[in-house]
């Protein structure tokens, strides 16, 4: 009888059999998933994983969960936590556990140095740098249709930076029926069920402890009328700041998007965002009325229910 491996199981096999190899959570989940199909059949009938991006995005954040286990499953795997996306590899070259750097012995200023070597790699890049970087993960990775939300043609004047309470910066579609028959389509349209979601990205350079609280709160309050809301950023300074998110997301099911600039496609999910079934109509119709780029996306969503097409030249690239 064939013993079922568990999760960090699998993924030490999958890393020893690629000594040397560095692998982002989201390769070792694409790998993981193809060679053990059988073994995440119960997922794929989960509702809450309609596609395959879903469900790697779901495996990739336990694996993230599960990095201590795979640690400790085999003493010979590395880990590389900064700067992100995080790596694992298998190093047979390595005698012992004891050549590991033990974080618990470090000098107790590490995460501020940490902090201010992390500030230092990604000041370069500015917020604003960083928006068509998610754009092309979100359509290449998630198949999502994007748009990039302007606050400055928001018409409510509510100070120096008032707006930024009120809407993301990124907003994006998600045609879910795509791939469906034309009869299916028909059904759920006149049976007035969902065929499309609609996302909601809010975009930090780093998440410190320092901003940490402010900018998880900002997504919350711009992200409250969309399926899913995100917080995006390039970087998370220390263990500390991300125990924290991992807090804040369990409580209000915001998720966190982990963005490599120089490889979009690398970025991964380190938190998946708790799916609402519906949106909010109400708050939607409020940023509608004062921000026309919000109020451009809305109408694409609406050509979409009533037509089916989506023209990509309509879209953010």
């Amino acid at each position: 009888m064939k013993i079922k491996l568990s999760q960090p199981q699998k993924i030490v096999a999958f890393l020893k059999s690629n000594p040397n190899q560095k692998f982002t959570a989201r390769k070792i989940a694409e790998a993981i998933l193809n060679l053990y199909p059988q073994d995440y059949l119960e997922k794929r009938n989960n509702p809450r994983f309609s596609t395959d991006a879903e469900l790697i995005n779901q495996i990739v954040a336990e694996i993230g969960a599960h990095k201590n286990a795979i640690l400790k499953a085999e003493p010979l795997i590395q880990l590389q936590d900064k700067p992100r996306p995080r790596l694992y590899w298998y190093d047979p070259n390595i005698i012992s556990n004891s050549l590991k750097i033990d974080t618990q012995n470090e000098p107790a200023d590490f995460d501020d140095q940490q902090e201010v070597i992390s500030t230092l790699t990604t000041k370069i890049l500015s917020e604003y740098d960083l928006y068509p970087v998610l754009i092309e993960y979100l359509s290449k990775e998630l198949q999502l249709f994007s748009l990039r939300i302007d606050e400055k043609k928001s018409s409510n004047n509510r100070g120096q930076n008032g707006n930024q309470w009120l809407h993301p910066d990124i907003v994006a579609m998600q045609p879910i029926d795509k791939k469906w028959h034309e009869l299916i389509r028909t059904c759920v349209k006149h049976g007035s069920g969902q065929n499309v979601r609609l996302w909601s990205f809010e975009v930090k350079k780093e998440l410190t402890g320092s901003n940490i609280r402010s900018s998880f709160f900002q997504a919350v309050s711009n992200s409250s009328w969309a399926n899913e809301g995100y917080l995006v950023a390039t970087s998370i300074s220390t263990n500390e700041v991300e125990e924290e998110l991992r807090m804040l997301s369990a409580l209000h099911g915001i998720g966190v998007i982990l963005l490599n600039p120089e490889n979009p496609t690398e970025s991964e999910i380190l938190l998946p965002a708790r799916r609402r079934s519906e949106v909010d109509w109400q708050s939607i119709n409020r940023i509608l009325t004062e921000n026309l780029d919000f109020k451009n996306f809305i109408e694409l969503v609406s050509i979409y229910y009533q037509t089916g097409r989506i023209r990509s030249q309509d879209w953010n690239h």
